[in-house]
């Protein structure tokens, strides 16, 4: 959608321009509805750069009328969709905290969170103490896998693209491995943070492995999950090596990073996903623009005057932060920046100004469902919620691949 080149669907309509509103952008937007911004763009090049001018000069009031009502309808039905799924986060998280052995009703959990002076010493350590910091932990490291997994398919332009699958989780958890057995700092000078460090720096060094992989001429989308599951098992193989020598607390440790683990969450944890969130999803949304123009394509993304390899780069490092960060705290969760962004992805479309936060939501929604099935399959049993996660993504992962309508994706 080159304007300045001339080869704007817009000038080219010429005084056709009221039949190609009608024809073409609604037809677009019906099917999609992310158009619009690139389309108000190539108006305000036609209708301020002076010679431009002439395409829109006939363009039929109902047809822009219609178009406009077009919008405003689904940004009205994008903003009651993402309340209704921050309610229903709130009710889950609510659910997670009265999962477990010690029995509590809804109302003990609101009582206690909202009015804790009035609560039973008892009922104030399990809310507060054990089970509100791993509820808002699945909660965060929910969003942080459900972005990751958005942003990675959107960047390398492949629906089965995510931290998992693509080998990050399994970087980061090397990278943490060698921090617990071998004591190796990848970052000089992270100090007490060198084990997130390790794990950040190996998801990094592969995300660009990728990203270099992707600039080779003819590579397919099915070959990047290949290359991807290449690198899951060849990560895994260090990960058995390093596992063979190390003791018995260092094996538990490796061990807890590859089933994934919600128990040793804590209020610091907690933060710090907070603040990486508050970091990361921001600078994300500040170029949801230009990241919903490059799911049309680099060229035509490049035309509109963005720098697509910086913001490749730039987009891979917010996504390595978010998967290590996430691995480091529970270890290898697989599938939740999978499925996350396409259960987005089908509610809102691709326009990133509600696709990412419905990619969070519904990660968040996963971990947080995960975490209550986790505790209330067998009483008094917590089984590790990479199991869980994996049992549900597998199947909605087999379905993505035999699947030949693609119709949310294209």
């Amino acid at each position: 959608m080159n304007c300045m080149s001339g080869s704007c669907p817009l000038k080219q309509a010429g005084s056709s321009g009221s039949a190609f509103l009608s024809n073409h952008i609604l037809k677009r937007l019906d099917g999609s509805g992310v158009l619009l911004d690139l389309h108000r763009a190539c108006l305000y090049l036609m209708t301020e750069k002076g010679p431009l001018m002439t395409a829109t000069s006939d363009i039929d009031d109902d047809a822009v009328s219609k178009l406009v009502d077009n919008y405003q309808t689904r940004t009205y039905r994008r903003v009651i969709l993402l309340l209704a799924a921050i309610a229903l986060l709130s009710f889950t998280v609510v659910i997670d905290i009265m999962t477990g052995p010690a029995s509590l009703s809804f109302a003990d959990v609101l009582a206690v969170i909202f009015n804790p002076s009035d609560a039973s010493v008892q009922h104030k350590v399990i809310v507060w103490d054990l089970r509100l910091p791993i509820a808002l932990m699945a909660v965060c490291v929910g969003a942080m896998l459900g972005v990751a997994g958005a942003e990675m398919q959107t960047i390398l332009n492949n629906p089965l693209a995510d931290p998992f699958t693509l080998g990050l989780s399994s970087a980061a958890s090397f990278g943490a491995a060698l921090a617990i057995t071998l004591q190796w700092s990848l970052i000089p000078g992270a100090g007490a943070f060198f084990v997130t460090g390790n794990a950040f720096a190996m998801a990094m060094v592969t995300s660009l492995a990728l990203y270099a992989f992707t600039r080779l001429r003819g590579v397919t989308p099915e070959a990047m999950i290949l290359v991807g599951i290449a690198m899951l098992f060849t990560f895994n193989a260090l990960l058995a090596l390093l596992q063979y020598g190390a003791s018995e607390l260092e094996l538990a440790q490796i061990i807890f990073w590859q089933l994934g683990s919600l128990a040793r969450a804590s209020w610091g944890k907690v933060l710090t996903c907070v603040i990486v969130l508050a970091i990361v999803v921001p600078y994300f949304m500040s170029r949801s623009w230009a990241l919903t123009a490059l799911r049309m394509g680099e060229e035509k993304a490049a035309s509109l005057g963005m720098n697509v390899s910086f913001l490749r780069l730039t987009v891979l490092a917010g996504v390595s932060l978010l998967a290590a960060v996430a691995v480091s705290f529970v270890g290898a969760v697989a599938f939740v920046g999978l499925v996350g962004p396409h259960i987005a992805r089908i509610i809102v479309g691709e326009d990133q100004r509600g696709f990412l936060p419905f990619s969070a939501l519904a990660g968040a929604l996963i971990m947080s469902g995960t975490s209550i099935a986790s505790k209330a399959i067998t009483p008094g049993v917590i089984y590790p919620i990479g199991m869980i996660t994996s049992l549900i993504g597998i199947p909605f992962f087999i379905s993505l691949i035999l699947s030949q309508r693609q119709r949310h994706w294209q």
